[in-house]
């Protein structure tokens, strides 16, 4: 088993990363039904709390069946940041993560993101601002550096354990690759390795099938991996890996009945909680991947993305249930989405 602080996750945990306008409650109950062990809001800006900002509020809402259930915060501030946090702590979530990877150029130009890689002692006083404020377990999210002249993520996590942070996720790339070019695990696997470090280590970056997730797991040695864009229209990642690591066999793809159920799950959910207008146009932005593979498969996405109810939604669902009937769909690779103007960090 694996601990962050008081949490018990299971052996080699799977973490649902924080993804801005992807990992809302709808998104993450179908990611929580599929295998993930822990998972995290989309981040939240300390300043938007503060100012009691309706849109940063909403982000605080989480669910029961979540927990183990993280909150990110992100922000440059340190009276900020520390009165967001105990915002955050009157919601009672099992934990309180700081964003310190956004590579977004209006959240880096605020000095907050993956901006604060730039300066570590700030970083270092910003996380302990952070712990000092609140009783819940605070871990970070971050990236090996700002560039590749400045890959200072080892210092960075003994400097972060020593103030008071119970686990650390390192995406395996610099503030300035974005999302482009491969991640590199290695400096993760030093920070693993490094005998000072006594917190959980967690890698992120590039795991889109279950046999690069037991590869990564075997050559780095992270105590567990978060799962980011390749869950975007695909939760069921989180069960192929746990399967093909405890079996090595790899599951059949999800069929046609499966992904039409998990898009109709997702649908109520998010009319559920973002109301009849919001939870319709903003689940639009799914179903290309749920439904990806099928064939001629345009008449009915492009009414999926303009009818207006729920109901006429899910009638359409149902009209695809019946004229795909029997189809098995082939496994292909997961497409990560290039995803530079939102922040899944």
């Amino acid at each position: 088993m694996v601990k962050i602080d008081q949490i018990v996750l299971p052996d080699f945990p799977l973490l649902l990363a924080p993804m801005e306008d992807v990992s809302d409650p709808p998104f993450r109950a179908v990611c929580k039904d599929n295998g993930a062990d822990l998972m995290y809001t989309e981040f939240i800006s300390s300043e938007g709390l503060i100012r009691d900002a309706i849109k940063s509020r909403q982000k605080l809402d989480i669910f029961e069946y979540e927990r183990p259930v993280g909150i990110q915060i992100f922000g440059g501030d340190e009276e900020a940041l520390s009165i967001s946090a105990k915002i955050v702590e009157t919601v009672n979530p099992d934990l309180l993560d700081i964003n310190f990877g956004c590579p977004v150029k209006k959240v880096v130009s605020k000095g907050a993101g993956a901006g604060v890689l730039k300066d570590v002692d700030l970083m270092v006083r910003l996380t302990e601002a952070v712990v000092k404020s609140t009783n819940l377990p605070v871990t970070v999210k971050t990236r090996l550096g700002w560039d590749d002249n400045s890959k200072n993520i080892e210092e960075v996590a003994e400097r972060l354990q020593d103030v008071g942070i119970k686990a650390l996720a390192i995406h395996g790339r610099t503030r300035s690759q974005l999302y482009k070019g491969q991640a590199d695990w290695s400096l993760i696997a030093k920070v693993k390795s490094n005998p000072r470090i006594r917190i959980p280590i967690f890698g992120n970056g590039d795991i889109d099938s279950p046999q690069k997730a037991l590869e990564y797991k075997n050559r780095y040695g992270v105590d567990g991996i978060m799962i980011g864009r390749a869950a975007i229209g695909y939760p069921w990642i989180f069960r192929e890996v746990k399967h093909y690591i405890a079996t090595g066999e790899i599951l059949p793809s999800p069929t046609l009945e499966e992904r039409v159920e998990v898009a109709r799950k997702h649908l109520r959910k998010s009319i559920e909680w973002k109301g009849p207008i919001a939870g319709i146009n903003e689940m639009r932005r799914h179903y290309t991947n749920y439904l990806k593979g099928l064939p001629n498969i345009k008449e009915y996405r492009y009414k999926l993305v303009t009818y207006k109810t729920g109901e006429e939604v899910e009638s359409v669902l149902d009209d695809i249930l019946q004229h795909y009937k029997g189809y098995v769909f082939e496994r292909a690779p997961i497409e990560l989405i290039n995803y530079h103007e939102k922040c899944p960090v």
